[in-house]
């Protein structure tokens, strides 16, 4: 029995660090493609609406 439990946990734990790294890599991708648009249109960023302001302003890495 304890076995079983031992290898509930491990399968458990490789299942959530293969959730994260599905998730990091899904997140980098996302920004290297933004970044490759950005270098082809020569663009120096992108430019996002503030709901509070109505203001644009650049995209930061961590929105």
């Amino acid at each position: 029995m304890p076995q079983i439990i031992l290898l509930l946990i491990i399968a458990l734990i490789a299942w959530i660090g293969y959730r994260k790294f599905v998730k990091d890599a899904e997140r980098l991708t996302r920004q290297r493609e933004r970044l490759r648009r950005e270098h082809a249109t020569g663009a120096d960023g992108t430019l996002v609406k503030d709901p509070k302001t109505g203001e644009y302003r650049l995209k930061r890495d961590d929105d």
